[in-house]
């Protein structure tokens, strides 16, 4: 009876270092992914912190773009949702369901609303980033597949037309991605016609700058806005300067 119990014991450390193993090389060999999230998500931590991973936008998706991420989803909290845009983009629905099911806020309705009413082109899930080196279009191929695809064409994706130098004949027609208007809805990066995307979404945190406050875009609508207030009394020790200049010191 004891060596029965002994193999029996054996048996079942052997069958869970086994799965411990198995489990373990299914996640160093899973591809990290992007973390994109559904329309009106919070920034990554306090989404982390307010999503429950109940699943319940998941469900309310018609196009089933969402699913709720695996162990094998390196790089995505397990249980909490996110879409693959190569696979299915995000839909842009009018009425924002995914959005209107969350229980907790974790997907805020208020950032996607507009006087009382939802609005979609507010999401911003992501953002488009075009690969210039391998994208057909850059090599003088004419494709706007991604331009043609975008829910906000002439806005999120615009075209550059541009002479082909290569040929000297054709009109190369490049698409250019407009941070202020792009959703990261990823119907461009489903619609690109490479065998690997050359265009793909990718959470906004990691390409969109900030400038600094000190810089004045005077050419846009209220850009100058910051110079009401400025103190142009500045006085400067010229000879001073010169000497900074000269020599790298700071002033």
């Amino acid at each position: 009876m004891q060596r029965r119990e002994a193999f029996k014991t054996g048996f079942s450390l052997l069958a869970l270092v086994a799965g411990g193993v198995a489990v373990g090389t299914q996640y160093a060999s899973a591809t990290q992914l992007p973390r994109l999230r559904p329309p009106g998500a919070l920034s990554e931590d306090a989404f982390l912190t307010k999503c429950i991973r109940c699943g319940l936008c998941v469900s309310a998706c018609p196009f089933d773009t969402l699913r709720l991420a695996q162990f094998r989803d390196n790089g995505v909290g397990i249980g909490t949702p996110f879409f693959e845009p190569r696979k299915i983009p995000c839909y842009m629905c009018t009425d924002i369901p995914c959005t209107e099911a969350c229980p907790t806020d974790a997907l805020d309705k208020k950032a996607l609303s507009e006087q009382g009413s939802y609005d979609i082109n507010k999401a911003r899930m992501g953002i488009a980033v075009v690969d210039e080196l391998n994208c057909v279009a850059y090599l003088g191929v004419q494709c706007d597949a991604c331009y043609r695809a975008c829910p906000l064409i002439d806005k999120a994706i615009v075209i550059d037309a541009r002479h082909n130098d290569r040929t000297g004949k054709h009109a190369m027609l490049l698409p250019k991605v407009d941070p202020t208007y792009c959703t990261g809805c990823g119907k461009c990066e489903h619609a690109c016609i490479t065998k690997k995307a050359a265009i793909t979404v990718v959470p906004r945190e990691l390409v969109v700058g900030e400038l600094n406050d000190n810089y004045v875009v005077g050419w846009q609508e209220g850009g100058d806005a910051k110079l009401k207030d400025a103190d142009t009394n500045i006085k400067m020790d010229l000879k001073k300067s010169i000497k900074a200049l000269d020599k790298g010191v700071e002033l």
